[in-house]
């Protein structure tokens, strides 16, 4: 099923989130709901904030990517209780623009690490430990942020946000436009 997108403004987008148990009610079903709703919306992630769920859950899709990033060919991944343990502060940053779902229309540029230490649960939950680079550092690191109630705008200069005041505003008010579901803010 196809889950709303919550937009900007929505509370539950500045709640952190809580880890869960195997015995989450339908897990199994949430995630797959997600992936479809992540298809549905062309996004490479999404994490359960962005649904209206505050727990520690993400999906990532970067198979869409794979034509210019061949090693992410089949790259299809649910994340449970994702932390970023660990960041190397020895290798390079790096600044790209990045969108989000929960904003649509605003692009902004934003630096982020090149390497980053992970762990999570897979969707069996094993646990997993891992050092990621290159873009799924950057892709993970955007998703867990919406776990710890951040956003990409959180990570843009004082005087980029204040450009960006109206847009933000118009999206607090419903004023977007986008070619998947959302969840407004009620006015």
């Amino acid at each position: 099923m196809i889950l709303p997108i919550y937009i900007y403004g929505q509370p539950v987008l500045r709640k952190e989130s809580v880890d869960i148990g195997p015995d989450y009610p339908d897990l199994q079903k949430l995630i797959a709901d997600m992936f479809e709703t992540l298809t549905a919306s062309e996004g490479v992630g999404l994490a359960a904030p962005q649904i209206g769920k505050n727990i520690r859950l993400s999906v990532i899709d970067l198979d869409v990517l794979s034509e210019d990033l061949p090693e992410y060919k089949d790259f299809r991944r649910a994340y449970i209780n994702p932390h970023i343990v660990e960041i190397d502060e020895t290798s390079p940053t790096e600044t790209m623009e990045e969108g989000c779902l929960s904003l649509p229309g605003l692009h902004e540029s934003v630096t982020r690490y090149t390497r980053i230490r992970v762990q999570y649960m897979d969707e069996q939950f094993q646990p997993h430990d891992e050092w990621i680079e290159g873009y799924l550092a950057r892709v993970m690191q955007h998703e867990f942020d919406h776990l710890d109630a951040k956003m990409f705008i959180d990570r843009i200069s004082p005087l980029r946000k204040q450009l960006i005041k109206n847009k933000l505003k118009a999206l607090t008010q419903g004023r977007y436009q986008c070619k998947y579901r959302t969840k407004a803010v009620k006015k």
